[in-house]
């Protein structure tokens, strides 16, 4: 930063520019981008996620049914994408520091786990009633 632009006299440091929405967006997907080539696991989250978009649409799913699938959905990929985060800081540390925080991976691991589960479950219960009644069974 120039020396010319802190003012000594104020308590308040420089105000960087701030950024234009467009810049933030382009970051973002950038972010996205990463996170879904630095992972293998995300292939395997996105078959689910087609199978499961696939699912409501043969299934006829309403709107609140496509509503909760596609949080699902969501849900696990940004538990992913906060996985892949972690898991780029960690490369990124020395020795000494990756044996202090290896615990971080495990629970970011849980996380992506935990909503895997958890949208398996609500999937199920969807997806389930759905071929109930289809086969006039409730």
């Amino acid at each position: 930063m120039p020396a010319e632009s802190w003012n000594a006299t104020s308590d308040e440091p420089p105000r960087k520019k701030p950024r234009r929405w467009r810049d933030k967006f382009r970051e973002a997907f950038r972010g996205v981008k990463r996170g879904v080539r630095g992972q293998s696991s995300f292939s395997v989250h996105f078959f689910f996620a087609v199978v499961a978009l696939t699912a409501a649409a043969a299934l006829e799913c309403d709107y609140r049914e496509w509503c909760i699938v596609l949080g699902c959905v969501g849900m696990v990929f940004t538990a992913e994408l906060f996985n892949s985060a972690i898991e780029t800081l960690f490369r990124g540390l020395e020795q000494e520091a990756r044996d202090r925080v290896y615990g971080c991976l495990d629970i970011a691991a849980g996380a992506v786990l935990v909503a895997g589960l958890t949208s398996a479950a609500i999937g199920s219960i969807i997806f389930g009633r759905k071929i109930l009644i289809l086969f006039h069974v409730v």
